[in-house]
Order: C-alpha cells, then sequence, then structure tokens
C-alpha cells in the first residue's frame, strides 16, 4: 500500500522544493544586480533610467504607465533602485522560509518587473524575462496563507501544469529555432565547433571542451537536439518516462554550466523541472501526508482565467515561430501588445544562429596617442593570459552586453561611446563596473575602442605561452576622440 506522502499522484513535495529555489534564484538576481545598478543606470550611470521614464511620458503620455509597468514611476531612479534590490533580497529570504510566499512572490515580481523596466538593454536577457514568467505562474501554486511555514502543500493541477508548459516551451522552442533560422551550423551538426569559444562568458571546461574531436561535437549536437526537441513531450506521459524525462533535462543544464557561464539561466530551469517530480520520487525526504490546497471558488474562477490567458498567448507566440503571420493577426497583436509590456507571456530559443567569430572590443585610454592601456573588464576577454572565470549564476551585464556589441555595428550601439565618454570623465560609478583603472591619477585625455578577433589557443600554444585566447586586430570600432571640453 502507498502511503500518502508516496502517492503518484502529488507533488507537493517537489513543488515545495521549487518554491525555495526560486527564492535562491531571486536572492541571486536582486543581490547581482545590487552591484552594477547605479553604474548601469542609476543617475550617473551609463544609460540613466530617469531620462528614459522623462522620454516615455513626453513620447506615450499616459500610456507610459502601461509601456513601462515600474514602482520608479512613484519612488524615482535614484538611490530607490538600490532599495528596489534590498526588498528583493528580503522578499527572496521570505519566500526560502515559506513565509506568505505567495504574497512574496508577488512581490517580488513586481520588483523585478521594475529593476527590468529601468534597467533597459541591461536587464534584457531571456533569463530575466524567465524569471518573470515563471514567478508570475508560481504564486497559483504557492500557498496563499501567511505563515505555512516547511510543510508541503499540494498545488492546484491547473497550476502545476501551467509550470510543466513553461519548462515544454522553453526547452522545444530552443531546438526549433536552431532550425528554423536556417544556420548551416545547426543544419551540418557543426555548431560546436565554435560555440564554446564564442560563446559570451566560457568557463575553463570550454577551453577543454572546444579542444574536443570534431566527432564528438557532432554526437554531442545531436543529443542536444534529441533533448530540446523530443523530451520534451516525455514531461505528459508515464511517470517513469517522466522522471527519466526530467533528470535528461536537468544533465543538459548541468552540462551547459560547466562550460558557460549562463548566470542563473541554468538554475531555474532546474528550478522548474522539480515541480514535474512526484511524491514517491522524494520520498525520503517527504514526512506526512500534504495538506490539500485550500482554494475556494473565487480563487479558482481567478486561476482559470490567468490560464486561458497564459495558454492562448504563449499558443499564439509559439505558432508564430512556424508561421510569423498567426502573430500578426488584428485581434491577436491586440492582444499580445497589450501584455508585452509585463514580460510574463514569453516565447524563448537560444542561440538560433551560431556566432562563428568571436570579436571583442578592448576599450583603451592614452594621453599622447602613442601609448594605449587597457580597461579591463572583471570577466569578459581581455588580458591573452587570464584564464576564463566561472561567475554563474551572479552575471556581470556590462561584460554579457560588451559581448552582442561586438558583433554589432557601432552606430547600432552607441551606449559605446557613452561608455567611453564616462571613463574620459573618471566616473566612479562607471570604473566601478571594471575590473582595474589604468589612470588611477586622473583620467586619460584619449580613449579608444579596438575590435579584435579572440579564438582560444590550443594545446601546444598554451603550454609554451601560458595564454588561454590568442587575438587577432580586426578594426577600430570606436576612434581616438576626446571630451570636448578637455582643454589639457
Amino acid at each position: 500500500m502507498i502511503s500518502p506522502e508516496e502517492d503518484p499522484s502529488s507533488y507537493s513535495v517537489g513543488t515545495h522544493v521549487f518554491l525555495r529555489a526560486l527564492g535562491v534564484v531571486f536572492a541571486v538576481a536582486f543581490i547581482s544586480a545590487w552591484g552594477q545598478v547605479d553604474g548601469l543606470v542609476g543617475p550617473h550611470g551609463l544609460l540613466p533610467a530617469g531620462d528614459l521614464f522623462k522620454e516615455a511620458k513626453a513620447q506615450f503620455g499616459a500610456s507610459a504607465y502601461w509601456q513601462l509597468p515600474s514602482l520608479s514611476w512613484l519612488f524615482g531612479t535614484g538611490v530607490f533602485l538600490r532599495i528596489l534590490c534590498l526588498l528583493g533580497v528580503a522578499g527572496s529570504v521570505l519566500l526560502f522560509v515559506g513565509i506568505a510566499p505567495a504574497l512574496s512572490l508577488g512581490v517580488l515580481w513586481t520588483l523585478y518587473l521594475s529593476l527590468c523596466c529601468a534597467g533597459q538593454l541591461f536587464f534584457d536577457f531571456q533569463w530575466d524575462a524567465l524569471l518573470l514568467e515563471t514567478s508570475l505562474i508560481a504564486i497559483f501554486v504557492a500557498p496563499w496563507s501567511l505563515a505555512p511555514g516547511w510543510k508541503p502543500i499540494e498545488p492546484p493541477p491547473l497550476a502545476r501544469w501551467l509550470l510543466k508548459w513553461l519548462l515544454f516551451r522553453l526547452m522545444l522552442l530552443s531546438g526549433v529555432v536552431k532550425l528554423t533560422s536556417g544556420d548551416p551550423f545547426w543544419r551540418s551538426l557543426k555548431a560546436l565547433d565554435v560555440h564554446f569559444q564564442t560563446q559570451p562568458l566560457p568557463t575553463p571546461l570550454a577551453w577543454y571542451a572546444h579542444a574536443l574531436p570534431g566527432g564528438l561535437h557532432v554526437a554531442a549536437c545531436v543529443v542536444l537536439f534529441i533533448l530540446e526537441l523530443v523530451v520534451p513531450f516525455g514531461l505528459f506521459v508515464s511517470r517513469r518516462v517522466r522522471h527519466g524525462c526530467v533528470m535528461a533535462l536537468i544533465g543538459l543544464q548541468v552540462l551547459i554550466a560547466l562550460t558557460g557561464n549562463y548566470t542563473f539561466f541554468n538554475l531555474l530551469t532546474v528550478a522548474l523541472c522539480l515541480p514535474c517530480l512526484d511524491n514517491r520520487f522524494w520520498r525520503r525526504e517527504a514526512r506526512g501526508a500534504p495538506d490539500p490546497f485550500p482554494w475556494p471558488g473565487a480563487k479558482r474562477a481567478l486561476l482559470r482565467g490567468f490560464a486561458g490567458l497564459a495558454i492562448v498567448i504563449t499558443t499564439i507566440e509559439g505558432l508564430a515561430t512556424f508561421t510569423p503571420e498567426v502573430a500578426q493577426i488584428g485581434p491577436v497583436l491586440a492582444l499580445v501588445e497589450a501584455v508585452t509590456p509585463f514580460r510574463s507571456f514569453n516565447n524563448y530559443g537560444l542561440f538560433a544562429v551560431m556566432t562563428t567569430r568571436r570579436p571583442e572590443l578592448i576599450i583603451e585610454g592614452s594621453n599622447d596617442q602613442t601609448t594605449w592601456l587597457p580597461y579591463e573588464f572583471p570577466h569578459k576577454p581581455g588580458d591573452l593570459s587570464r584564464r576564463p572565470d566561472v561567475i554563474a549564476p551572479f552575471q556581470p551585464r556590462l561584460d554579457w552586453q560588451l559581448w552582442f556589441a561586438a558583433l554589432g555595428r557601432p552606430n547600432d550601439n552607441a551606449w559605446v561611446l557613452l561608455l567611453g565618454e564616462e571613463l574620459l570623465k573618471g566616473n566612479p560609478e562607471v570604473l566601478a563596473l571594471f575590473a582595474a583603472n589604468p589612470f588611477p591619477g586622473h583620467p586619460p585625455r584619449y580613449l579608444r575602442v579596438v575590435r579584435y578577433e579572440y579564438a582560444f589557443t590550443d594545446a601546444k600554444a598554451r603550454e609554451a605561452t601560458g595564454r588561454w585566447w590568442r587575438r587577432t586586430p580586426l578594426d577600430l570600432y570606436i576612434a581616438p576622440f576626446s571630451l570636448k571640453e578637455d582643454l589639457r
């Protein structure tokens, strides 16, 4: 006879662990942002959030509050951005210890949405959107009571299904976009020949993975497609198959985390897998029968309404991956545009087109335009002898955004020029985003941005030189310039 805590139709323990893991992810996200937000979007940062909100109000009028849903409209964009991060950490602790879980999640969702709206391009990554969507759904699986503590409570099946639907879309669409993009490296199964060295922030193990034989890269690519295109369907079948598929997806996230610094994305994806594991899987941790979820009719109606909206919108967005015309139908377009500002009904798919080369932007300062000294970043490649870092689950957002900027044109990344101007001013908030200041006494007179192509060294070169990278000059991304008011 199966005990209540081992009932395969019950998912209280997996959901309980998921909510605690989500608290950890939120804590990581807010702590990581706390030390960077001033230099990125503070009043003296690269892209001051205050300017964004003023421009939005001037352009959209009253509808700006809908287009940029943020508490910054009420509390400003100065010290409040740091207070917002502090409140986020506090809310994460409350969620982790089980105090008012649903309320804590609602507050955390509001705080993180406010931060992402103020953060502009520095807080516009897929994992930011994934965290918002996950936490909004999690409100409906969390107990709606003030102090449920650590005792598992059975979630509503519909709410738990929405989490599974999110995990399914996240994984499946990640595989679909690789094929529908028409990228030749994915279609020829050679993407991993270049991926490990061209990804934004590789780990030390990426150097070794890149050096593996091409045949292993092809085999790994085949396995990746199976995990992304086939395994997600196993989430909806028998428990044994479902549990095997969950373990496979968790294993994929571990392998990705070993070779790349993808912030809290891997941890969050693993957390999404946990509610798919029934109580019999957790039998050693379960203690006693789970409490039923106490949901009266009004709350059930709210859940059904939210689920209907989420399923319709995310299905439309998923279909648009195959047939973009679907998203252009009038009523459909209006519905999608209405909820887009809340970043909680999303489409997914990373690395649809493989980057085959690795351009890097190196920012250099000089007082005479003869001797140029580089500004080293904390984690992105620069010094050829510096070993790649392990920084995840934290995210150095400037380092990440410069990876994207290097792939594009200067005119499309005007903020890089603003970054240079702030360095010429000696802006302390911006300088805090760097590993070291090569001009500690006084800012340089001139600054330039050089674009190099970086690649991993081979084993022979690394043994001889100790270098992890080799590089070749490409062009001047931004030619030498100085501040107009510099009269020295």
